[in-house]
């Protein structure tokens, strides 16, 4: 066990096995685990609907206590008995909570699971102070041995020695794991430590005034090696003389038979960089994490799942498919129970492994994951692997997630790690504008966005803007600014006064507005366009009167007649057409399959054009008709 402590800002204890890094608690004081803690608090709210309560016991947030975790003490009277260790009232059986208790009334709970994102703490009335091999729980009759001792044989030895020691009346004791196998005058020993420490809770209930702290967890490191040091440890390094001396004086008071196992690190460049581990602790945050023979893992969390998924990778070393499949996933099953450790990884788990044919194979990843699962202290529940290859499972989660723990929401994305692209924020932005031009009052719009964004409005959409300003008769203002992060915009609108004008900020971050009536017009009250405007582009105008002259036509001479709209320029070297009267057109002739080509002559005696190869001949002219 390596303790690495940095005095008044964090501390982290490692365990390895065989040089693995198989556990990692970490705890910083401005995020210190509340869990165990006991408190005096007061109902605040008391919600039949969803049978709880509300509970403000002096911190931030309000606890929340359900009619589960609520004591037969506070029932009505006539309800009220004696449970046993591991015998709670069902559900069904117990009063409903409007009839137990009511609003400003004072109750002792403690925390059994902390806070986890907008959620407040998890409360109980079942309260119970952890020893060194034995639990008190006041309140409560009969004894008990921990679940995590499967051996029969062990379990009725334990309770043989139980049944010896001297009980106070109205306590149940729960003998944990490092209690099996030990003396009585050992139990003893810390039934009388805890006897000692209820006194004291008590005396300070009768007398603390809601809400108040009653009692106190103890730090990381004394509740780490109460709770997970074992006689399989050898050595307890520590890098801080007064976390030695600590250590040295608990497990002196606990367990006086344990040998000199303390020491105390002296180099200089760090405990966990020493011993390789601060590597492998920033890959504990990596969302892949790679398996030894190849393959790998995927793990992504929610607010109240984890999904893992189970690549197989490069990992060929068997012919057969089904063998390949199987080693991997064995593989795989051990390295997601460590990492459930290692990330203190809680709530529903789905774990997706490569797909197995045969069912004894399947099996055998059950088993795997089973056997892996019997070191983790929380509480779990495995389901059988179903066809698809999916394994479904609870762990118990009491604080968050190392992850979460460490680090903080993107101010970029949310923490989504998805940022919208350059083109769909031009777009929004672009909806952003069109409704904030739709206000009569505004007279200019300020939009300042990322720099990223800005150069691709003022150079891609600039069109778009210059139209949207014509048509409303609006000035728009874009504006790059680096301070704001990833999808955010900052929007003002004013009047022709100078003077600001109010708008929907919600609906400019997307948020949801108000709706609005929707303002429509019947389709055969519009004027019909013509044939020629309905293929136009929306954003070319339709010529007004005569046609234009084609770019670098020559001017008409002096005195030439006017043409006519719609007809088409003369050919260069063409002759004058006669005048004094309107000329005939020529005979179209008839489209059959497709145009056919004209042959362009030029006139008699006149010089071909340049760069033609056959004289091209004028189009043939009916003789003007007289008066």
């Amino acid at each position: 066990m390596l303790i690495n402590t940095v005095e008044g800002q964090e501390c982290r204890i490692a365990i390895l096995e065989n040089g693995v890094l198989e556990e990692l608690y970490v705890e910083r004081a401005s995020s210190a685990s509340q869990v165990g803690n006991i408190y005096k608090g007061r109902v605040t709210n008391v919600e039949p609907a969803i049978q709880a309560a509300f509970v403000d016991f002096g911190r931030a947030r309000n606890g929340f206590l359900h009619i589960s975790d609520l004591h037969p003490q506070y029932f009505p009277k006539g309800t009220r008995h004696q449970e046993s260790v591991g015998a709670k009232h069902p559900r069904s059986d117990r009063p409903p909570i409007q009839a137990c208790l009511r609003r400003g009334q004072e109750v002792v709970v403690q925390i059994t699971k902390e806070g986890i994102g907008t959620k407040g703490p998890t409360l109980t009335t079942y309260l119970s102070l952890p020893g060194r091999m034995l639990v008190m729980m006041p309140g409560m009759s009969r004894l008990g041995v921990s679940k995590k001792v499967e051996d029969e044989e062990a379990r009725a030895k334990a309770r043989e020695i139980l049944n010896q020691l001297t009980l106070p009346p109205g306590m149940g004791f729960i003998l944990r794991t490092a209690g099996i196998e030990r003396s009585k005058r050992d139990l003893q020993r810390d039934l009388s430590y805890l006897m000692r420490l209820w006194r004291a809770v008590e005396s300070r209930i009768k007398t603390a005034r809601a809400p108040a702290e009653i009692y106190q967890e103890s730090d990381l490191v004394i509740r780490t090696i109460r709770d997970v040091y074992n006689a399989d440890m050898d050595r307890i390094i520590c890098d801080r003389e007064p976390v030695a001396f600590k250590v040295q004086e608990f497990l002196n008071m606990a367990m006086p038979r344990t040998k000199n196992i303390v020491e105390m690190y002296v180099g200089k460049r760090g405990l966990f960089f020493d011993a390789g581990l601060e590597d492998e602790i920033e890959r504990i945050y990596a969302r892949r994490v790679e398996l030894p023979s190849g393959g790998s893992l995927v793990i992504d969390q929610t607010e109240a799942l984890v999904a893992i998924d189970v690549n197989s990778g490069r990992f060929r070393d068997h012919t057969d498919a089904e063998t390949t499949a199987l080693k991997t996933d064995v593989e795989a099953a051990k390295e997601i129970v460590r990492q459930l450790r290692l990330r203190d990884l809680g709530g529903v788990i789905i774990m997706d492994f490569i797909d197995l044919r045969a069912e004894k194979h399947r099996r055998e990843v059950e088993r795997a994951l089973r056997d892996a699962l019997k070191r983790d202290r929380a509480k779990t529940k495995v389901l059988r692997m179903s066809n698809f290859g999916i394994i479904e499972m609870t762990r118990q989660r009491v604080r968050p997630s190392l992850g979460h723990s460490i680090h903080s929401p993107c101010a970029f994305c949310g923490g989504t790690g998805y940022l919208k692209s350059e083109e769909s924020q031009a777009l929004h932005v672009m909806r952003v504008l069109q409704q904030a031009c739709a206000d009569n009052d505004t007279a200019i719009i300020e939009l300042a966005t990322t720099p990223t964004i800005a150069h691709h409005l003022v150079n891609v959409e600039r069109g778009r803007i210059n139209m949207l300003e014509q048509r409303t008769g609006k000035r728009i203002v874009i504006r790059a600014d680096g301070t704001l992060a990833g999808n955010e915009i900052r929007l003002s609108c004013t009047d022709r006064r100078g003077a600001t004008v109010a708008w929907d900020q919600q609906a400019a971050a997307g948020g949801e507005g108000k709706p609005k009536k929707l303002e429509t017009v019947d389709i055969n009250k519009l004027p019909r366009p013509s044939e020629r405007d309905r293929h136009a582009r929306p954003d070319q105008k339709p010529p007004a009167g005569a046609a234009p002259q084609p770019a670098g036509a020559r001017p008409a001479p002096a005195g030439a007649a006017p043409q006519q709209a719609g007809a088409k320029p003369a050919p260069a070297g063409a002759a004058p057409q006669p005048t004094g009267g309107p000329a005939k057109k020529p005979r179209r002739r008839g489209r059959r399959g497709g145009r056919r080509r004209r042959r362009k002559t030029s006139t008699p005696g006149a010089p071909a054009a340049a760069g033609s190869q056959t004289p091209q001949q004028p189009p043939k002219q009916q003789p003007p008709t007289q008066p």
